[in-house]
């Protein structure tokens, strides 16, 4: 074994593994690998951080065999488009940031959550390519499931087309709710993708939206939103119609979903809550992530005002 050890200086002042560096002439995955192998102490305590400060005065020592190589450990993978909930060999379950798209909108478009996954599993080794089962809107966080293969994807698809999949969200809409309620129409798109309300069955899709109210904060109100079918901007469009728009919702009655507590560019929508039964065991799964910071600190401030 060999054992550096020296009092920082003036000349070493700053990071430990720069120190570490300077003691051992590793390379900087050498001298990850020490750090991650509990290879390093600063004034006699483990330290595991590559980015510790250290001072005048401190001892720094490197205890480690010269003849093994010490591989640094893998890194938790970080995506601002995503956080993962959960993953197996057949799917993976994923927290999406809002501002992002889950598909390209447009042809050659690679900043989106699809693309995003599909480098993480490169990074990982593995030949899959996510892929895609629903989708969420651009301005609109939570919970997605992407399957690993088009046979996975396709088991999946089937649960959503039968409508089998738990959805919950939360949302601040503009105005006072009651305490809950159920909006039924069928959703139609306009010649410019706009998506409207009509009660003509032949004329668009079934949507059925539930909702209960948890509080109301100053003109606006904190809901749990239920989707009894997930058509694109379902609940965007239900809750325009009814005249309480979701706060920050540029496209559906802009004119009411302004708030001067709502500063973020984004909708005050969230995927909450998914479940749904896995595609090869049949074992129901039910994931939850928490609503972002920005509706929460909404709800916090006017609550406190």
């Amino acid at each position: 074994m060999v054992l550096k050890r020296v009092a920082v200086g003036a000349e070493l002042v700053g990071r430990a593994d720069r120190v570490v560096q300077k003691l051992t002439g590793l390379s900087r995955s050498g001298i990850r690998g020490l750090f991650d192998h509990d290879c390093v102490t600063v004034n006699g305590e483990r330290c595991a951080s590559i980015g510790a400060g250290v001072v005048c005065g401190d001892v720094v020592e490197a205890q480690y065999d010269a003849h093994r190589r010490y591989h640094e450990r893998p890194r938790p993978w970080e995506d601002d488009a995503f956080r993962i909930i959960a993953e197996d060999q057949h799917l993976i379950v994923v927290d999406k940031a809002a501002g992002v798209l889950t598909v390209p909108a447009h042809p050659g478009e690679t900043n989106t959550v699809v693309h995003a996954i599909s480098r993480y599993f490169a990074h990982r080794g593995l030949r899959e390519r996510a892929q895609v089962v629903h989708r969420l809107d651009h301005d609109v966080s939570g919970l997605l499931v992407f399957a690993k293969s088009r046979d996975i994807a396709e088991k999946l698809q089937d649960q959503f087309e039968e409508r089998k999949p738990e959805r919950e969200y939360e949302a601040i809409v503009h105005g006072v709710m009651p305490a809950q309620g159920t909006f039924e129409s069928y959703l139609a798109t306009s010649r410019n993708l706009q998506r409207y309300s009509t009660q003509y069955p032949n004329a668009g899709q079934l949507a059925v939206t539930h909702f209960q109210l948890q509080s109301v904060v100053h003109g606006a109100s904190w809901l749990r939103v239920w989707l009894e079918t997930g058509r694109r901007n379902q609940i965007r469009v239900h809750f325009a119609d009814a005249g309480h728009p979701v706060l920050g919702d540029p496209r559906y009655r802009p004119d009411l979903s302004s708030h001067p507590q709502w500063r973020v560019k984004r909708l005050a929508l969230h995927a909450a809550v998914l479940g749904f039964r896995h595609p090869i065991t049949g074992r129901p799964l039910r994931f939850e992530a928490a609503a972002p910071l920005a509706m929460r600190s909404f709800v916090g401030e006017q609550r406190r005002s």
